[in-house]
């Protein structure tokens, strides 16, 4: 197991899960997000290509409809 901070909160994640296993296994949207990877913004074609390690930082942002 990993350790992550995920928006702010710590987070724990199997080894060897890649960014886009990651948000599939948390009910993600992979078509409606933005990703901060480590303070980075990460374009989603990227997102297979990163693995996740110990003390990985994300933040994930998805739209809110309302009005």
């Amino acid at each position: 197991m990993i350790n992550l901070t995920v928006n702010g909160k710590p987070r724990e994640a199997d080894d060897e899960l890649s960014l886009e296993r990651f948000l599939e296994t948390v009910d993600v949207n992979l078509r409606f997000v933005a990703v901060g990877y480590n303070g980075e913004v990460v374009k989603k074609e990227n997102f297979s290509g990163i693995t996740l390690a110990n003390g990985d930082t994300l933040e994930i942002v998805r739209p809110v409809g309302g009005g």
